[in-house]
């Protein structure tokens, strides 16, 4: 099946240039031009993936990406941000954005990042890992991709998700921001704040206190690790 895409951009030079890219790519294409558009064509017909700009006249990027995420179904973000707008950037992963590029982009690295966030998006082959990870209440499993908490199914994001596995499958190996980038995200350029910000998010979920986590750790000076309550 084809997979759709949904491209929300005010700049109609910037989006018949992202609509050409990933239709060549295969990717069935749809395109609005404001924040309410976005909305209604999500209700109407759900998308695959969502390429988001965050300056739309009317509801801004920030207020759609907030209430996409109010959604059950999880649809993945790719967000598209002017490059000095690093606080709104911050801001839009916080809200649960999968990945984001800085304008002026190549159309050729944001198909890449769509087709990493969709591959990520469809789940790994079972023979990668274990079929369902576990911690003390915290369960994994990364073939339907889904993960719960005491019995209570988690909203995670595309990028949570790999994040939250990728530590759990490595218990007490701490990684670096860069390896992180590298590993989950399939880049080994960017901003490492993203990790952190995702890290963050996963925090928010999983621990029972986020400001004092015994799940996620951090490892002053090298990155983040995961610690198992046996461990």
């Amino acid at each position: 099946m084809t997979q759709r895409v949904l491209v929300v951009d005010d700049d109609r030079t910037v989006a018949d240039v992202v609509c050409r890219y990933l239709t060549h790519a295969g990717y069935e294409v749809d395109h609005v031009g404001d924040g309410l558009g976005a909305l209604a064509a999500v209700a109407r017909q759900p998308p695959h993936l969502v390429v988001l700009d965050l300056m739309l006249p009317g509801l801004d990027g920030l207020a759609v990406c907030r209430r996409l995420r109010e959604r059950p179904d999880g649809v993945p973000i790719v967000m598209l941000t002017a490059r000095g707008d690093e606080a709104d950037r911050v801001l839009g992963l916080q809200l649960g954005a999968d990945d984001y590029l800085s304008k002026p982009f190549s159309p050729r690295e944001l198909v890449l990042r769509v087709q990493s966030v969709l591959r990520r998006a469809g789940g790994e082959p079972a023979a990668v890992a274990p079929a369902v990870l576990r911690d003390d209440g915290l369960e994994v499993a990364t073939g339907p991709r889904v993960a719960r908490l005491h019995g209570r199914e988690l909203a995670l994001t595309v990028r949570e998700f790999d994040l939250l596995a990728h530590l759990m499958r490595h218990p007490a190996r701490a990684f670096r921001r860069a390896e992180l980038l590298d590993r989950v995200w399939g880049w080994n350029f960017g901003d490492q704040s993203t990790v952190t910000v995702h890290v963050r998010r996963l925090r928010e979920k999983i621990e029972v206190d986020p400001a004092n986590p015994r799940r996620i750790l951090t490892v002053w000076g090298v990155g983040y690790r995961y610690q198992r309550a046996d461990g």
